[in-house]
C-alpha cells in the first residue's frame, strides 16, 4: 500500500471512495507521523481521541451509504487561532493558556460538517504576529527542510508556520491557516506547499482570534492546487454571524480547474522588481512568466505605483487594529490572571506583562500610539488613505489583466537562530510582496516554483480580482503542471 501520509487530499478522497483504505487507517498513519516528527513542534495541542472518533464516524457513514461531505474522512490540522469547542485554543499566547471555548469557529465547524477529521491545533506566531514562527509562547516551529550547505534549523515562515510544517512534513493532508499580511502565502513558499488567501469576506472570521479585523482571512494550506480548491469550497460561504462576511455565490472551485489558460492576460508589475532583488528570485519569476506564455497566456507589464507605500501602510493599520482587539485580554473573563493583591489596574498590567510576548507588546504600543490623540490624523487616517490608493492601483490593473504574477517572498527560508537576531524592521520586510494584496482584500495564492541554490523551496504568487479565486486557481494549476515540483523536505528524504 502507498504510504498513506504521502497522499494528496484528492487522492485520499478517491482512495476512500474505492475502499482502498479506511479513514481510521489514514488518520492512524497521520497520528503516527505526528508522533515521529514532534520535534518540529508543529502542534500545540493534539487530539487523537477526537480524530479517531471522527474517523470511525466517517467510515460508518460510508459503510451505510449515507451522504458524504467533500472532505469526509480526511485528516486535517487546525491553526490554533480557530476556536474549537472543548479543545484548548491559545493563539500561541500565554494569556490564553488553558482557554477551552464553548463554541466552534464557523470555518472549523464547516470542515467538521464536511467530514474532515481534526488531528490537533497547529503552532503559530503569537496572535499571528510574525513572519518566522519564532514568537510563539510554546516555542518555535522547525521547518522539515534543511539547506544543502548548512544543517542549521530553518524557520517555516509565519504566522501559519505550524500548519505549513505539518502539511509539508506529511503529518496531515491539509491545514487551515490565516493570512493578515502574508501569513498563509509566505510559509507556504518557505515549505514548498500551496497556500491560498481568499478574498476578504469569502471565509467567515467568526470564532477566529482576531489580529487585524479588516485584514484577517482564513484559507487552505495544501500540497496541491486541486486540494486548495477542494478545501476552500468547504471552508467558504456567507455567515450571518460575521458582519464582514460577503453574501456572494459560492462557486465549485474544483470545476474551475480546466487546465486551459489560453488567452488569459497575466500582469507583471514593474514595481515588484526593486533594486537588489535576489537573482534567483528574479530568475524564478521569469521562469513563471515563460510557463504561462507556453500555456497560451498573454503577459502584460503593468504598474502598481503605490507598492512602495504598502509595507509602511500595513504596519500602521495592522498594529492599530491589534491594539484595539487585544484590549479584551485583561485577566478578568478568561485565560491568564496574575493576582497580586493590588487594585484592578495593577492586575491588568501584571496580567498583560506576563501574558503577552515581546512582539505582541511592540505592536500594541505602535498601534496605541498611532491611534492616540494628536497622531490619529498624522498616521492612521493617512495610512487608510494610502490603502485606498493601493486598492485603486489593483482596480486599474485588472482593467487590463485577469491575474497578476509576482514572487511570494524576497528570499528562501532563513535559519531560526538568524531570525531571532534580526531586527523587527528587517523581519517585516518578508511581507513586502504579500502585503499589497492583503490591503486590497484580494485573493492570492502561493505555489512552489522550484528550489534555491541552497536546495530550499521558492514560491510564486498569483493575485486575482475580488471573488475570482476560480481564475487564480486555474492559472495556478497550469503553473503547477509546468513547474513539476516534486521535491520533498529533507526530513522525509532522510526517512525520519
Amino acid at each position: 500500500m502507498t504510504d498513506l501520509t504521502s497522499l494528496t487530499l484528492a487522492e485520499a478522497r478517491d482512495g476512500l471512495a474505492k475502499g482502498e483504505f479506511t479513514s481510521v487507517e489514514l488518520t492512524g498513519a497521520c497520528l503516527a507521523a505526528m508522533e515521529a516528527r514532534k520535534d518540529l513542534n508543529a502542534f500545540i495541542v493534539t487530539c487523537p481521541e477526537i480524530a479517531l472518533d471522527r474517523a470511525e464516524a466517517s467510515d460508518a457513514r460510508r459503510a451505510k451509504g449515507e451522504a458524504l461531505g467533500p472532505m469526509d474522512g480526511a485528516p486535517v490540522a487546525i491553526k490554533d487561532l480557530f476556536c474549537t469547542e472543548g479543545v484548548q485554543t491559545t493563539a500561541a499566547s500565554k494569556i490564553l493558556q488553558g482557554f477551552k471555548p464553548q463554541y466552534e469557529s464557523t470555518v472549523s465547524a464547516r470542515l467538521k460538517a464536511g467530514g474532515a477529521v481534526m488531528l490537533g491545533k497547529t503552532n503559530l506566531d503569537e496572535f499571528a504576529m510574525g513572519s518566522a514562527n519564532i514568537t510563539s509562547a510554546y516555542g518555535n516551529v522547525v521547518s522539515p527542510w534543511q539547506a544543502e550547505d548548512d544543517a542549521a534549523p530553518l524557520v517555516p515562515g509565519g504566522s501559519s508556520g505550524g500548519s505549513a510544517a505539518a502539511v509539508a512534513a506529511r503529518m496531515c493532508l491539509a491545514a487551515t491557516g490565516t493570512d493578515t499580511g502574508g501569513s498563509i502565502r509566505q510559509p507556504a513558499a518557505f515549505t514548498g506547499i500551496v497556500g491560498l488567501k481568499p478574498t476578504y469576506g469569502r471565509c467567515s472570521r467568526w470564532g477566529i482570534v482576531a489580529f487585524a479585523s479588516s485584514l484577517d482571512q482564513a484559507g487552505p494550506m495544501t500540497r496541491s492546487v486541486r486540494d486548495a480548491a477542494i478545501m476552500l469550497g468547504q471552508m467558504a460561504g456567507f455567515d450571518a454571524k460575521d458582519s464582514t462576511s460577503a453574501n456572494v455565490a459560492l462557486p465549485d472551485f474544483e470545476k474551475a480547474l480546466t487546465g486551459d489558460i489560453r488567452g488569459l492576460k497575466v500582469g507583471v508589475p514593474k514595481e515588484y522588481r526593486p533594486i537588489g532583488l535576489a537573482t534567483e528570485i528574479a530568475a524564478l519569476w521569469d521562469q513563471g512568466i515563460t510557463w504561462l506564455k507556453d500555456a497560451g497566456a498573454e503577459v502584460v507589464e503593468i504598474s502598481l505605483p503605490h507598492t512602495d507605500k504598502a509595507l509602511a501602510t500595513y504596519y500602521i493599520i495592522a498594529p492599530a487594529e491589534a491594539s484595539s482587539n487585544l484590549a479584551r485580554y485583561d485577566g478578568v473573563r478568561y485565560g491568564l490572571r496574575v493576582e497580586n493583591g493590588g487594585n484592578l489596574d495593577e492586575m491588568y498590567m501584571k496580567t498583560r506583562a506576563a501574558g503577552f510576548g515581546k512582539e505582541v507588546k511592540r505592536r500594541i504600543l505602535i498601534g496605541t500610539y498611532v491611534l492616540s490623540a494628536g497622531y490619529y490624523d498624522a498616521y492612521y487616517l493617512k495610512a487608510q488613505k494610502v490603502r485606498a490608493l493601493i486598492a485603486n492601483d489593483f482596480r486599474e490593473a485588472f482593467k487590463q489583466v485577469d491575474v497578476i504574477l509576482t514572487p511570494t517572498a524576497p528570499s528562501d527560508p532563513f535559519p531560526i537562530e538568524g531570525g531571532a537576531k534580526v531586527d523587527p524592521i528587517t523581519m517585516y520586510l518578508n511581507d513586502v510582496f504579500t502585503v499589497p494584496a492583503s490591503l486590497a482584500g484580494l485573493p492570492a495564492l502561493s505555489l512552489p516554483g522550484g528550489l534555491s541554490q541552497r536546495g530550499l523551496p521558492l514560491g510564486l504568487q498569483l493575485i486575482g480580482r475580488p471573488f475570482d479565486e476560480e481564475t487564480v486557481l486555474r492559472a495556478a494549476q497550469a503553473m503547477e503542471a509546468a513547474a513539476g515540483f516534486t521535491a520533498v523536505p529533507t526530513l522525509l528524504r532522510e526517512g525520519k
